[in-house]
């Protein structure tokens, strides 16, 4: 079994103790809610049955990711992570809005709140318990490179931050007695609620629009050009797609001219295990190669070629700007951009 799908399965299993823990808490700050009839512990109510929904759909989301290629799926099920941290977020995002309405509405009505002390004491050990889950499930993302994990690991730290608000809020209610308070809080962590979830929501549309991660493009350019090769004469047209935890690569090399299929094969065995040995084995690389022309002798840096017509001039150091562009470089490339 390779790598990929080990940590795929990783995640898996985690994001099913999130799933599990999601609705212990649930139960726990729904009795909170009950006992208390603070609109400001609804408001937290109100996020957990999110974290519920979400944990379970984060769940099935990467049980789909684990799943092998197909016939219908060549690329792999990935996406479909991308997919579950949108509905994460659009979830979040409608749940703060509800909070709101119901915060305004108490606001117009207020009610009186009830046995404060054990509301603080329930919703605390809920804080606690989700900044853990939340930390770890992050950490287990980002080793696992799983979207739909980091998603969850975020939300419940979100959760964790605005409860702990939530709980300062209760102790002040608790020595004011002022009712209105308790709306004033709910208002505020609402929109805390809501900026999170647009947060989630950009980062899985951007996935799935295959944006450019800048900081992972800018990474790999910055280990080929660390780790070239003379053969090399020139990469370009370099994209990156991510599908879920795994990374595909493509990129046009052009080699000396003269090179059979085998040492053009050769170079591009070197290329795939360099960047194996860097990003692990979450990549799939696709190698486009191209033979080299006059023009590309001034940017050469062989320097036991037989054929060579020019002179060496200048090496042109791979960008993320220009090792993106789908044309070779050649003398005046550096000057046209």
């Amino acid at each position: 079994m390779s790598k990929s799908v080990l940590s795929t399965n990783e995640s898996f299993k985690f994001q099913r103790i999130v799933a599990i823990v999601g609705v212990a808490l649930f139960v726990i700050k729904f009795i909170a809610w009950y006992i208390t009839d603070s609109v400001a512990i609804l408001t937290d109510t109100l996020e957990s049955i999110i974290n519920v929904v979400s944990g379970f759909v984060g769940l099935y989301s990467l049980y789909l990711s684990a799943l092998p290629k197909d016939h219908n799926h060549p690329y792999g099920h990935g996406k479909v992570e991308f997919i579950s941290a949108s509905l994460e977020g659009a979830l979040i995002s409608i749940a703060g809005a509800l909070i709101i309405y119901e915060a305004i509405a108490n606001l117009r009505y207020p009610k009186q709140v009830t046995q404060i002390d054990y509301g603080i004491y329930l919703v605390s050990i809920t804080a606690i318990i989700n900044y853990i889950v939340g930390f770890f499930a992050i950490k287990k993302g980002r080793k696992n490179h799983s979207v739909a994990l980091i998603a969850s690991g975020k939300h419940l730290q979100s959760d964790t931050y605005s409860t702990i608000g939530i709980v300062v809020g209760l102790i002040v209610l608790y020595f004011t007695r002022l009712p209105w308070l308790d709306s004033v809080i709910a208002l505020i962590f609402a929109g805390i609620i809501i900026y999170t979830g647009y947060k989630i929501l950009r980062t899985a549309i951007s996935g799935i629009m295959d944006e450019t991660d800048v900081e992972l493009l800018e990474e790999v350019v910055a280990h080929l050009q660390q780790e070239r090769r003379e053969n090399w004469i020139d990469l370009h047209n370099l994209r990156i797609i991510k599908y879920g935890s795994t990374l595909h690569i493509d990129c046009h090399m052009t080699v000396p001219w003269y090179f059979n299929i085998n040492e053009g094969h050769h170079e591009v065995d070197i290329l795939e295990d360099i960047v194996r040995k860097h990003f692990g084995d979450r990549i799939e690389l696709f190698v486009h190669l191209d033979g080299c022309r006059t023009y590309s002798c001034q940017i050469c840096t062989k320097e036991e070629c037989p054929v060579r017509q020019h002179a060496f001039d200048h090496r042109i150091d791979w960008t993320i700007e220009n090792i993106s562009l789908n044309q070779k470089h050649h003398k005046t490339t550096e000057e046209e951009n």
